[in-house]
């Protein structure tokens, strides 16, 4: 029996009491009530529409658990981390768990009011989720970056097609599928890789009135750079294709005046973490990242995005530029190319998809780096320095990139470059010797004492921990507690894993031999191909030079009915050119 709606009230009781907003954003009511309704739901909100409200909401307006799958592992900490606060019960499956801290989230999402279940695609699979999946009460599913489900999405992630799978064991259970980009093609995709019946679409248009895109072909893009920062005050984000890029223009940029903070996936969890709080609380002007930054973190007041390098697609794009000016206010969208540039990109279809023949020696080299034998893998996470595999085996560093996206596709392993686990310890003795040991033992006292006022159900099952905390209670440093772990450990009294920040590989499946790898040259043909007509619709945006951008990158996502922006570079130009007198339009 379908449960009565609620109200308009009541759901902006919910929207206030957990959430502290006073009303919707444009489309989210709609979306929750379909929602709400039972109805399959597909639903297209730019970058910083509020997705996660319109499954976070309708979750806790029926009674019931919210399946969330999302790719990320950072992302889902985030969201995770957030729901607490607000103590809103959640919890995260995902490839970096082991089969005990798997099997407890697991017992207590059956048996407590858990509200959210965040799992990873890897995870739907495996037959001790599976085993489980009848215990929980799910009353909705929320499928995060749904474009990961399409062959024809400019992030196709094999696992995510289990969902269909998901969905025959919890018939009539509606589902949610959220992406902020998607052409025309990939939606159609989605919806019949999801089994989503007669499903409610809900697109938000493409174009951004306050955000002006432009373009300039440069040869020396830091002194551009400069030039646009002192034009336009306030926060901007500078996106750049290499590690090593991120560095040296944000050294650059501290030279000439302007503070600014590298970042990418190759720092600590430590310095991301701090390097992201000094630019979230305006402490540094300018932060200069990979594509590794910006999922999940939702600052309204940028003014500037400035890309370094022109992306390989116009979903990235649009989803990168599209952190500018989430408040409303006047921002700007910067792309900024070099000559050669345009040549890179158009060889980018043979490098991202080299011969196959060259594939198995790079897998061959990262086997023997892993020290994996064949038949072996399914399951296990690795920590893996790309760097140091690279030198090692005096590889090219696109080649083994490559191979990875490749295998990735192939659904045997998942490269995560940012990671975060955090520790976690379980004691491994009773109360009582515990007490002999404290007692024979007094030295030990502080930290034992810590971990058992600081951290519930710690002997029950491994619980996540942090060392700085538990060396601000035992005035101790971080080091000194890790190293007083790792010795109770090794005393029998404490089992404790540390925290991992490094880049990791997990297997979806054993291994095998690089004699039999194989790799589907019909699938692999499509996806370069699919993968060279993205790379053509980039070409052509650098190449405008009377079209409105805005609108064509509303045209590109199916967004026919956009006009023009008049505020990006070519309509302003125009603009110009049509104010001024006729004799000097000739001369010009």
């Amino acid at each position: 029996m379908d449960q009565p709606q609620p109200s308009e009230t009541e759901l902006l009781r919910l929207l206030k009491t957990w959430w502290h907003h006073t009303a919707f954003r444009p489309q989210q009511e709609e979306i929750i009530r379909s929602v709400l309704s039972g109805t399959d739901t597909l639903a297209l909100l730019p970058t910083g529409g509020g997705k996660s409200l319109c499954f976070q909401v309708p979750a806790m307006a029926k009674p019931g658990l919210c399946l969330v799958v999302s790719p990320l592992i950072a992302l889902m900490k985030d969201q995770t981390d957030s729901l607490r606060k607000k103590n809103i019960t959640a919890f995260a499956l995902h490839s970096g768990l082991n089969r005990k801290e798997v099997v407890n989230i697991l017992q207590t999402a059956s048996r407590s009011n858990c509200k959210f279940l965040y799992v990873s695609p890897e995870r739907l699979e495996t037959s001790l989720f599976t085993d489980y999946l009848s215990s929980l009460d799910v009353s909705m599913i929320a499928i995060d970056e749904a474009h990961c489900v399409s062959q024809w999405g400019y992030d196709f992630r094999p696992p995510y097609l289990r969902i269909a799978a998901l969905r025959e064991t919890l018939p009539g259970i509606p589902l949610l599928a959220l992406t902020a980009s998607a052409t025309p093609a990939v939606m159609d995709d989605i919806i019949e890789k999801l089994g989503m019946k007669k499903p409610a679409v809900f697109r938000q248009p493409f174009t951004r009135p306050n955000l002006s895109y432009s373009f300039f072909a440069v040869e020396n893009k830091g002194p551009k750079m400069a030039e646009i920062l002192g034009k336009v005050p306030g926060s901007a984000i500078v996106y750049c294709k290499t590690r090593k890029a991120t560095r040296d223009i944000s050294e650059w940029l501290v030279r000439q005046g302007i503070s600014s903070a590298a970042y990418h996936a190759g720092l600590t969890q430590e310095e991301r973490m701090t390097r992201q709080d000094d630019w979230l609380k305006d402490r540094i002007r300018v932060i200069v990242s990979t594509n590794a930054f910006g999922m999940g973190i939702d600052k309204a007041g940028v003014r500037t995005v400035i890309h370094a390098d022109a992306p390989d697609s116009i979903e990235n794009y649009y989803q990168e530029s599209g952190r500018a000016g989430r408040d409303g206010e006047k921002a700007y969208a910067v792309l900024l190319a070099a000559p050669t540039d345009g040549a890179r990109l158009e060889g980018m279809p043979e490098r991202r998809f080299p011969p196959l023949e060259q594939i198995r020696p790079v897998y061959q080299h990262l086997m023997n780096f892993l020290q994996l034998p064949a038949g072996a893998g399914e399951g296990l996470y690795f920590d893996f320095d790309l760097t140091r595999f690279v030198n090692q085996f005096e590889l090219e560093m696109q080649a083994v990139t490559t191979t990875l996206s490749v295998l990735e596709q192939e659904n045997l392993l998942s490269y995560q470059q940012q990671v975060f686990l955090p520790a976690k310890l379980q004691f491994t003795t009773d109360k009582e010797n515990l007490y002999e040991f404290e007692k024979e033992r007094p030295v030990w006292q502080p930290l034992i004492h810590a971990l058992l006022r600081t951290y519930e159900g710690v002997f029950e099952q491994p619980v996540a921990i942090r060392e700085k905390q538990l060396a601000y209670i035992t005035r101790a440093t971080p080091q000194q507690v890790m190293q007083g772990l790792e010795r109770l450990q090794s005393l029998g009294i404490v089992e404790y894993t540390p925290p991992k920040d490094s880049p990791q590989l997990y297997f979806f499946r054993n291994r095998p031999e690089a004699e039999v790898l194989y790799i589907d040259p019909v699938r692999y043909r499509e996806r370069k191909e699919q993968y060279a007509i993205r790379i053509r619709a980039m070409l052509r945006y650098l190449q405008l030079s009377e079209e409105c951008r805005s609108r064509y990158l509303a045209n590109y996502f199916g967004d026919k009915t956009a006009g023009d922006c008049g505020i990006c570079d070519n309509c302003l130009r125009r603009s110009r050119s049509q104010d001024m007198p006729a004799g000097r339009r000739r001369k010009a």
